[in-house]
């Protein structure tokens, strides 16, 4: 049997495959598995050997006509509610070819139909949890186990993998010991956060311990205004991923926005602090919360006003103490 996946879009995501992929694996040991990323998220699975090979789709190729070139596939599976990936796999043309998409997004539901033949529907409508304060919504990880189930893979494998090395962490032995470590993404700055009151938060969380901060590539220009704050034990940029992740894995309690940092944190097991998006707050920390870890989640303000961000500040900083306070295997 020859088996192919799918997932281009972002890393958090395609972290958040990692146990569809081993129960994939685990579900049909003979067979040839392969996935399809984008050249950005390819990093996620270098190094994962439920794959047995990994093909990533240039910048620019068209989905479809690059999914008719991988031919002799029994199964594909999008394993992202994209149409990229929808086409894809239907470019495959494989006899079972299995996708989802969302329950109101009534076009994508329809053009589904024209790429796969087993489709999966899934209940993570923004609108509707905004009516519905009742309403649940499985987690992405569990989601994407039941989807690939309808590929025939009963076998389940709950954990997310990440594979990080002695190497990886070379970097992180330099770090103090039991770090808070602050991931530094876009959302910090915009919709209900500015860059004052960050730095207020790590004023707030160097009180409890040391404080690390990754910096994304789009947050560099900021980096400046916390080297210099005076409270910041190292600020680290541009890290290869996998050294990435091992400074995750060397904090006592990761912080972070609604980012892929959330997800490679729960894949190292790190007590996460994540600060969701005011809108559309109900059904993000139900989808894609930290996965399998103790954690704390925090509603961002609706305004960036005084008031609104001291009690944001203070939300964040008893979350970050109350994690620290819970035993290491929690």
């Amino acid at each position: 049997m020859r088996i192919l996946l799918s997932r281009t879009d972002r890393i958090g995501d395609l972290v958040l495959s990692t146990p569809a992929v081993a129960t994939v694996r685990v579900s049909f040991p003979g067979a040839h598995l392969a996935i399809v990323t984008s050249e950005y998220n390819s990093v996620v699975m270098e190094r994962n050997d439920d794959v047995d090979e990994l093909i990533v789709m240039p910048s620019g190729a068209r989905p479809r006509a690059f999914g008719a070139r991988l031919t002799g596939y029994d199964v594909a599976v999008a394993l992202a509610p994209r149409a990229v990936d929808l086409q894809l796999v239907g470019g495959t043309r494989a006899p079972l070819r299995v996708g989802y998409t969302y329950e109101r997004r009534w076009l994508a539901r329809f053009s589904a139909g024209l790429y796969v033949n087993r489709v999966m529907i899934s209940e993570a409508d923004p609108g509707l949890c905004d009516r519905d304060p009742r309403r649940v919504v499985r987690h992405e990880v569990v989601q994407l186990l039941d989807l690939v189930a309808l590929a025939g893979a009963q076998r389940r494998v709950w954990a997310l993998r990440l594979d990080v090395t002695e190497g990886d962490r070379v970097i992180a032995r330099e770090l103090p010991e039991n770090p808070i470590v602050l991931h530094l993404g876009r959302r910090w700055f915009t919709n209900g956060s500015t860059l004052d009151g960050t730095l207020a938060i790590v004023d707030g969380l160097a009180a409890l311990a040391p404080v690390v901060i990754t910096c994304a590539r789009d947050c560099e220009p900021a980096a400046p205004a916390f080297e210099g704050s005076g409270r910041v034990a190292r600020l680290l940029r541009g890290l290869p991923f996998h050294q990435w992740a091992a400074v995750l894995e060397r904090g006592r309690v990761v912080v972070t926005v609604d980012t892929g940092a959330t997800h490679v944190a729960s894949a190292v097991r790190r007590p996460t602090v994540v600060a969701f998006e005011h809108r559309y707050f109900r059904l993000n920390s139900q989808e894609w919360s930290p996965y399998g870890v103790p954690h704390v989640l925090v509603r961002k303000p609706a305004r960036a006003d005084a008031d609104s961000l001291a009690r944001f500040r203070d939300a964040i900083v008893e979350g970050v103490a109350q994690l620290m306070t819970r035993p290491s295997n929690a």
